[in-house]
């Protein structure tokens, strides 16, 4: 008993597996069998000449009797048998290419199968982040409609009072308490989109004034895709930076509008680099870090906002 249940789970484990990976089994045997389709193809074609050779000898042979003007051999006799021989060399070729003719249109079917599965699962984790989206807008929007837009923003940034020196009008040094994000890092609150702009990057460098530029000007280069096409997906962002792509980088990003009052969301593209209350961030922008956490002001799932008449 114990056996068939161990038996019954690896099964089902496997039949999960399959269905998992339906997709890219699908696309992979397409390709194989539409490579093995032009080989099958190739070979076939070798056999050609050997049926047109007797065509063209069967054709010629009916072509010799009309031309003798036989009289037991009449025009009708010399149309049935041309129908005959055509007939009969266009079932050979059909026979000849009907394996390479069967194996790519299941490759065809097989790659466009699991391009249905990919689209179907795409709709379903778009449909599924804006329900996400959807009910962390609607909780935040609760919270600052209660206590305020400034606990909403230590709460969702982890920031703490923390006493820094600083001097006042006079030059004198004094302590002065300071809204800031700790900088302990296992504490940050940051988005699950942050992503570090560090050495694994190809654009970074060892130089922190560098850094900042390169990075302002990328972002001003990200606006400008923004505005030119209306909208622009996380995952797009990522590759400029040279930052490993993401799932939900391909769903998420921002959407431009020119109407102010249609805007539904920050109407353009923000890494988060002039945070002032995360102290890493500070030293960042004051040349002494060279490494930086981004934090992305996506809008959002936008899946469903783009399109003709909807930018």
């Amino acid at each position: 008993m114990e056996l068939l249940d161990k038996a019954t789970r690896l099964f089902y484990a496997s039949k999960a597996t399959i269905v998992k990976h339906s997709p890219e089994i699908l696309m992979v045997a397409g390709i194989a069998g539409t490579v093995a389709t032009t080989v099958i193809a190739c070979k076939q074609t070798l056999k050609v000449d050997k049926i047109m050779k007797e065509h063209k000898e069967k054709v010629d042979a009916v072509h010799t009797c009309i031309e003798e003007k036989r009289a037991d051999y009449t025009e009708q006799d010399a149309q049935k048998d041309l129908t005959i021989t055509y007939t009969q060399t266009g079932v050979q070729l059909v026979k000849l290419y009907a394996p390479a003719i069967g194996l790519g249109v299941l490759s065809i079917t097989a790659i466009v199968s699991g391009h249905k599965i990919l689209k179907k699962r795409n709709v379903a984790l778009a449909a599924a982040y804006a329900i996400v989206d959807k009910s962390f807008k609607s909780y935040r929007s609760n919270v600052v409609e209660r206590f305020g837009a400034q606990v909403d923003d230590e709460l969702r940034h982890n920031i703490k009072a923390q006493k820094m020196k600083t001097r006042n009008e006079d030059g004198k040094s004094v302590n002065e308490e300071v809204q800031l994000i700790d900088g302990d890092l296992s504490q940050l609150e940051c988005s699950d989109y942050a992503r570090f702009f560090d050495s694994s990057c190809q654009g970074h460098t060892k130089d922190p004034e560098y850094n900042l530029m390169y990075l302002r000007q990328q972002q001003s280069y990200c606006n400008e895709i923004l505005k030119s096409r209306g909208y622009l997906f996380l995952n797009e962002v990522y590759k400029i930076l040279d930052i490993p792509q993401t799932k939900a980088g391909q769903i998420v990003g921002w959407v431009y509008n020119k109407d102010e009052n249609k805007v539904d969301g920050d109407n353009y593209v923000d890494f988060g680099i002039y945070n002032t209350k995360y102290e890493p961030s500070r030293r960042f922008v004051n040349g002494c870090e060279y490494n930086i956490l981004l934090d992305f002001n996506v809008d959002g799932p936008i899946l469903d906002k783009i399109g003709f008449g909807r930018i």
